[in-house]
């Protein structure tokens, strides 16, 4: 009874309107005070929720919102857009891959494929147009390759499958910046075919040594970031909080005294902004705890388990089902919503099936970045639509090549581990 009370009560307060994690706190304490079979009180909701939060490893989701806001202020944005540019050289669609490549380093220092969208796209997206490029196509092409931000190292969502699981948020960034780089690879390919297939503009920047290690250089106080970032992680120096705390006090010191395009006078706002982000994760997350600790308690998990192993699925079957139900929810609930409630139930079956634990959080990871893609729910769209002002469904229909190779790839991660395993 409880978990139907759960669920129901779930989905009937996210019909009415209610947020996502007051409806899971709502649900949780209905379960708890109508189920007669629950013998515990109301109160344990509130020690649940408090618990939820005590982890040294959920403090670096506030100091890396807190860091891609301080980048996306200070300047650092356009050096790295600028530097990907000098790489590309006068190809045919060199924008376009330029796009493509500045999303991946903006990925590599903010986690957020939001924030991705708004930095590269601000920048790019009006000087493409007045180039040539289709509009649509490069609505669309901002929006997928946003998508890089949430893989490739540090990422926000990965922390939090991390902190779920137990997973060593190391590993899930070593395997999260091969994946990455694939996503990367098939996307510059997507952007080759499409920009001889319909004649899209040459770049008029061609390849210059000097060009190039003069944007290098300017680049280099951006770049710092990923290297602190991961190479304090990797060498075991730092652990991933102590990492995302560098990272923000690097961003300032880049934004306030290097570039110097960020001021004393910017930082409360982002500060405040800052805070509201990390507070809406946060309180999801804490709500979701309770939510999942009173499924394991009144034994759902177990019997799902019990029920799912008594179906013989192969672990790549399992994979398959939970990358077609992650794909689902996320069309209509936000990435770390559909994480912090459905790992908890899915975890413990994928975990009885052996199936390794960074595999699943690629998954994971990887279907909740597709959700931000996908309509109604879809904040890579919503974030584009806000800097490139085209509606909706022209940005739908111009991303289509680019979310096909994304998601094909997405497919080919969940049924060969070892495109997640490989750099372990």
């Amino acid at each position: 009874m409880a978990g139907i009370i759960m669920f129901a009560g779930f989905a009937l307060l996210l019909i009415i309107g209610v947020p996502i994690a007051l409806s899971l706190g709502v649900s949780t304490t209905a379960a708890i005070a109508l189920d007669p079979e629950i013998t515990v009180k109301v109160n344990t909701v509130a020690q649940r929720i408090f618990g939820g939060l005590d982890s040294t490893s959920i403090m670096a989701i506030a100091f890396f919102v807190l860091a891609g806001n301080l980048m996306t202020k200070g300047g650092i944005s356009r050096r790295i857009c600028d530097f990907a540019r000098s790489i590309v050289g006068g190809v045919r669609g060199g924008m376009a891959i330029t796009l493509v490549l500045a999303c991946a380093f903006f990925a590599a220092l903010s986690g957020s494929a939001p924030a991705t969208v708004i930095a590269i796209g601000t920048i790019l997206y009006g000087e493409m147009c007045k180039m040539g490029y289709p509009e649509d196509r490069t609505a669309g092409l901002l929006v997928v390759s946003g998508g890089l931000g949430p893989i490739i190292p540090p990422s926000i969502i990965m922390v939090v499958y991390a902190t779920m699981t137990g997973a060593s948020v190391g590993d899930m960034f070593k395997a999260g910046m091969g994946i990455g780089i694939g996503i990367t690879a098939v996307l510059v390919l997507v952007v080759i075919v499409f920009a001889h297939k319909e004649h899209w503009p040459k770049d008029e920047v061609h390849f210059n040594l000097k060009t190039f290690l003069v944007d290098f250089v300017k680049a280099i106080p951006a770049l710092m970031l990923p290297i602190i970032i991961l190479g304090g992680i990797y060498s075991g120096i730092l652990t991933a909080t102590e990492s995302s705390a560098i990272a923000v006090v690097w961003s300032l010191i880049a934004g306030l005294f290097i570039y110097r395009e960020l001021h004393f006078s910017d930082l409360f706002n982002i500060f405040i902004e800052s805070a509201k982000s990390s507070a809406m994760t946060l309180f999801i997350i804490a709500t979701s705890t309770a939510f999942a600790w009173l499924f394991a308690y009144a034994g759902i998990s177990a019997k799902l388990v019990n029920f799912v192993v008594n179906m013989n699925l192969s672990p790549a079957m399992f994979c398959l089902l939970v990358a077609i139900i992650l794909l689902i929810f996320g069309t209509f609930l936000e990435g770390i919503a559909t994480a912090v409630l459905l790992v908890p139930v899915l975890w413990p079956i994928a975990q009885a099936l052996g199936i390794n634990v960074i595999h699943f959080g690629m998954i994971v990871s990887i279907a909740n970045v597709v959700g931000t893609m996908t309509p109604p729910v879809a904040v890579n769209i919503f974030s584009a639509a806000s800097v490139t002002k085209l509606p909706m469904g022209k940005i739908v229909h111009g991303q289509w090549p680019f979310f096909i190779g994304y998601v094909g790839f997405f497919f080919l991660v969940v049924l060969i581990p070892k495109l997640s395993l490989f750099l372990l």
